[in-house]
């Protein structure tokens, strides 16, 4: 690669949970255009032949079990492409502010001088629920809406996230990554005042071929998602709105299948460092 006098653009961009026709027009153009792709282990195989054959890609993604790459690592690589490449899309799932690390990206690049620019995507903890006909607003049921990560259970000694205090804050609550962690969320959630018989749901690989679900109580949630087998990625939603779904109005799911196989690692190691 040929380095320049001036960075090009990063652009972070969403994908979207997992359909292919959930892709922004925005999005859909920048990865027409780009001449480098950076992309994450949570987005589509259609999505990532869009872009040209002579299009520059790293694999840079993070699964739970498997090695990850380091946030640092990233950001270097960004900056690196930057350098070599005009156009660079930093491909997210969902969408890179929420819960997607991009502002920590943003962050990063800005500080070096190489211009950045955020594009939206569609949240996987608004489309996920869409995808089995569940809203995550009702007028009757829901006028408050929290968004939280329940990953940070792990290895935490002290929780931002106080889920006693959330039990009777919020209409309702869609939890990011918190299948693992369900168990202990869920009594926490008790302990706060929520009701036992609160209505819950437990979406797995929401917006893709791989999609199912369970739903019962919170307090049966972790026993119901055991015996189904569900695993990560999964979006949980409690809350009222859960008895407002509308299986009917569910989209089809697409044929695609989420996520997407991780490299061999000797493999996206020469790629990384290409």
């Amino acid at each position: 690669m040929v380095a320049q006098a001036s960075p090009g653009t990063v652009y972070l961009v969403g994908a979207g949970p997992g359909d292919p026709d959930l892709l922004t027009v925005r999005a859909h153009r920048l990865l027409c255009t780009c001449d480098a792709l950076v992309y994450d282990a949570l987005v589509p195989a259609q999505l990532l032949a869009l872009p040209s054959p002579d299009c520059h890609k790293v694999f840079v993604g993070k699964r739970r079990g498997h090695h990850s790459v380091p946030q640092q690592s990233t950001n270097i690589v960004l900056a690196r492409m930057a350098y070599t490449h005009k156009s660079v899309v930093r491909l997210k799932g969902g969408d890179p502010f929420v819960f997607g690390r991009g502002a920590e990206e943003a962050a990063y690049l800005h500080a070096l001088g190489i211009p950045v620019q955020v594009a939206p995507g569609i949240t996987a903890g608004i489309a996920v629920p869409a995808y089995i006909g569940l809203p995550v607003t009702h007028r009757e049921a829901g006028s408050s809406i929290t968004f939280v990560t329940g990953h940070e259970l792990v290895n935490k000694e002290r929780q931002r996230v106080n889920w006693q205090a959330l039990a009777t804050a919020t209409d309702t609550m869609v939890i990011y990554m918190g299948i693992h962690n369900l168990t202990a969320i869920v009594a926490q959630l008790l302990a706060g005042g929520l009701d036992a018989a609160t209505p819950a749901a437990a979406i797995q690989q929401g917006a893709t071929a791989l999609q199912k679900h369970v739903i019962g109580p919170i307090a049966a949630l972790p026993k119901r998602v055991r015996e189904s087998g569900l695993q990560a990625p999964s979006i949980v939603v409690v809350g009222r709105v859960v008895d407002k779904r509308i299986p009917a109005c569910a989209p089809p799911l697409p044929k695609v299948d989420m996520p997407i196989p991780l490299p061999d690692p000797a493999t996206a190691t020469r790629t990384r460092m290409s």
